[in-house]
């Protein structure tokens, strides 16, 4: 965006904008419900209190932007026909919203994007192009298509209407828990965080705002390091929602001015939430939606402003999205048992005589380990000619000392098991 259409923006009456926005999502946009957490709250010793947004329309909150933005076109604008470009959910947004005021899209996604975000995107009457491997890439082909054509270009971030319509998730959050002392939502392209932002801080300035963002998207951090956008030399991480390598220059305007505190996860931390949302809500999170989740268990160590406000803290982090297909939970579930230590791998070699399978499935029902899985292989074993076989095992177990106390009945009982993971 150039410099004087940031300052335009910047100049706008916030309140009257972000009430405007509220007002043309009723009918349209779920006021998703504040749910406690329980779990979260005694392992963080804060009051938790999630914003759902997985269970938005589309499955994601950026149907309020897309809704909002194009809401706003006139009958004009809206003949021309629509381009966007988007990982996944944005599409959707964009998608919906244009069959809403019977209008054309063309939507342009990443060749790395989801099926399921692909299919969810086309069954809302949009034309799906796939192009790059990042949303950068997309982008910038969809602006090209948009000066060829004609098309309106939707920005999925850096566009004031469209982050006013996300801002409306601070209003909700406002008015449903008004003792909230914190909010963190999670930093793609920025226009979730700076909507957010822009609405807490126009109508209560001491609720903190704090970021959160994958370590392998490191666009924001190196930004606010920096004072200026930097974009990122490259982006790696699970959490395609928010693999944005260059922000927004609106967007980061606001977030300089408003966002009080950056906390970077880890992808562990991010297959973690997943698991523990699935397991003790019941909810299906998308990764880049668990990022605001995965900064929980880091606020007290790493956000300064937060570390400096005492007391017990009333937190509200924003479920930003649930579009995850079934292979993608599949691997992430997995990754986080082992995580976790509910699920180990071990190889262990044996004397290749009958009776040993058995003495280690002895073994393992004694310490109470499930069996998931087991390869038994005389190719694998140390020497060809030693007549003995490799065995490997995968076990479901109840955590790290869990896992210790196996390892060791199975050396007591005279084996030698080489951990795998």
């Amino acid at each position: 965006m150039k410099q004087e259409d940031v300052v335009k923006a910047l100049q706008h009456d916030h309140a009257a904008e972000l009430k405007k926005a509220a007002e043309r999502l009723k009918g349209t946009a779920r006021h998703t419900r504040i749910m406690p957490s329980p779990v979260l709250s005694e392992a963080t010793g804060h009051e938790i209190l999630l914003k759902p947004e997985n269970l938005q329309v589309t499955g994601s909150f950026k149907i309020r932007g897309a809704y909002n933005k194009i809401a706003s076109l006139s009958e004009e604008e809206l003949a021309k026909g629509i381009v966007t470009a988007s990982a996944g959910n944005h599409a959707q947004g964009v998608a919906y919203a244009a069959r809403e005021r019977h209008a054309k899209a063309t939507i342009v996604m990443p060749e790395s994007t989801p099926p399921l975000k692909v299919d969810a995107t086309k069954s809302y009457g949009a034309n799906v192009v796939l192009h790059g491997n990042l949303f950068d890439d997309a982008a910038e082909y969809a602006s090209e298509l948009s000066q060829r054509d004609g098309l309106v270009y939707v920005h999925p971030f850096d566009d004031y209407e469209v982050l006013c319509g996300q801002g409306t998730i601070g209003l909700e959050i406002l008015e449903d828990v008004p003792n909230v002392t914190d909010v963190v939502v999670p930093l793609g392209g920025g226009g979730l965080g700076a909507g957010v932002a822009l609405a807490i801080k126009t109508f209560k300035p001491e609720v903190r705002v704090i970021g959160a963002t994958p370590e392998g998207s490191p666009a924001f951090k190196n930004s606010f390091a920096a004072g200026t956008v930097v974009p990122a030399d490259k982006v790696v991480t699970s959490a395609e929602g928010v693999a944005v390598g260059h922000p927004g220059d609106l967007t980061f305007a606001i977030l300089n001015e408003y966002l009080d505190d950056l906390i970077t996860v880890s992808e562990r931390d991010i297959n973690e939430m997943i698991l523990l949302m699935m397991e003790k809500h019941k909810l299906v999170v998308e990764a880049a939606g668990a990022v605001s989740l995965a900064a929980l268990e880091h606020l007290s160590l790493r956000s300064r402003v937060f570390a400096q406000a005492k007391g017990k803290h009333v937190i509200v982090p924003i479920i930003s999205g649930g579009n995850i297909d079934t292979v993608t939970i599949g691997a992430v579930i997995q990754k986080g048992m082992i995580a976790r230590g509910r699920i180990m791998n071990f190889e262990v070699e044996l004397p290749d005589t009958p009776g040993q399978l058995v003495k280690v499935a002895q073994v393992l029902a004694d310490a109470r380990a499930n069996v998931i899985e087991l390869n038994h292989d005389q190719f694998k074993a140390s020497g060809h000619y030693t007549d003995s076989v490799s065995l490997g095992v995968t076990v479901e177990t109840n955590g790290p000392d869990h896992i210790a106390q196996v390892l060791k009945a199975l050396k007591a009982a005279g084996f030698d098991p080489k951990r795998i993971y």
